[in-house]
């Protein structure tokens, strides 16, 4: 008896979620130095959606304006900054203070949509960047003789935090650009800067390219289908589908995710201070979320 079988977008988006969550494990299982993990991991996530973005979407490369390029080139220098703070900030801190920090960036788009577009922020928004600082301070500054124990350092959580601003600059400078490109010959040129950034900073650092033994290469490729791929890509597939404030506040599963696997896979324990100022940052972010999403509608 045939059957078919149908993914639902509540599924994906679980996936997406999930797979995204698994990125700091593969970093952490990474022998290699963190910015070459980033470059390979943009790298390959590049040449497996190109060919789709080339085949399907030809007319829409030819119709990019200089302006378009521009922007574009600007969002991958900020995503490559933020893949590159963000994989080292793993070598300083603990998987929950990291990836709770960098799925903070919502309250950095909002503050940024007002500094430069203007946009008015409203008091639930307010309150909930206030409620999230809090939280981020309190991860960053709070028992500094628990987080040493547990292997967080303020380094670690500042670039944790850096990651986060550059990749809400990625989201602004790109929002504009998203209205007028579709998605794969965006992210194909997003990508291609990136990658371009990467390597420079790869060779400026003094990494070597190649001569990684074959766990790497898997590592690398893990990074790329798994929170490239699945994660970032399908829930773009999913924005199709669901209202965007449910795949928003869904990804505040993903320090969730990641602190449980960081647990099982890594026995890392995160101290009482990660966990209670992890907690008051994903409800600063939720109301964030929340109230920019119901404001604006959907969002790309």
């Amino acid at each position: 008896m045939k059957t078919d079988l149908e993914v639902t977008p509540a599924v994906a988006l679980a996936v997406a979620v999930f797979a995204t969550s698994t990125s700091a494990i593969l970093v952490r299982w990474s022998a290699a130095p963190s910015s070459v993990a980033a470059f390979y991991r943009v790298l390959f996530t590049t040449i497996l959606v190109a060919p789709l973005a080339v085949t399907r979407h030809r007319a829409a490369f030819a119709r990019l304006s200089r302006r378009d390029l521009a922007g574009a080139a600007v969002a991958g220098l900020a995503l490559a900054v933020h893949f590159a703070a963000w994989f080292e900030s793993l070598e300083h801190t603990t998987v929950a203070a990291s990836v709770t920090l960098v799925q903070s960036q919502p309250i950095f788009v909002a503050l940024g949509a007002s500094l430069v577009l203007g946009e008015r922020i409203g008091r639930e928004t307010a309150a909930g960047i206030a409620v999230a600082i809090v939280g981020a301070a309190a991860m960053s500054l709070g028992d500094a003789e628990g987080a040493a124990l547990s292997g967080a350092t303020p380094y670690g959580n500042a670039l944790a935090v850096l990651g986060a601003v550059t990749v809400a600059g990625y989201v602004l400078a790109g929002r504009s650009i998203r209205q007028r490109v579709p998605l794969f010959p965006y992210v194909t040129v997003v990508y291609g800067a990136c990658v371009l950034a990467l390597f420079c900073l790869v060779g400026v650092q003094g990494h070597s390219y190649v001569g990684y033994p074959p766990r790497e290469w898997l590592l690398f490729l893990g990074l790329a289908v798994g929170p490239g791929v699945f994660g970032h890509t399908v829930s773009n597939w999913v924005l199709e589908h669901l209202e965007s404030v449910v795949v928003s506040v869904a990804w505040l599963g993903e320090p969730v995710g990641a602190t449980l696997l960081a647990l099982v896979l890594l026995a890392e324990v995160p101290d009482a201070v990660t966990i209670a100022g992890g907690l008051v940052v994903i409800a600063g972010v939720f109301v964030t979320t929340l109230e920019r999403e119901r404001g604006h509608g959907t969002a790309d």
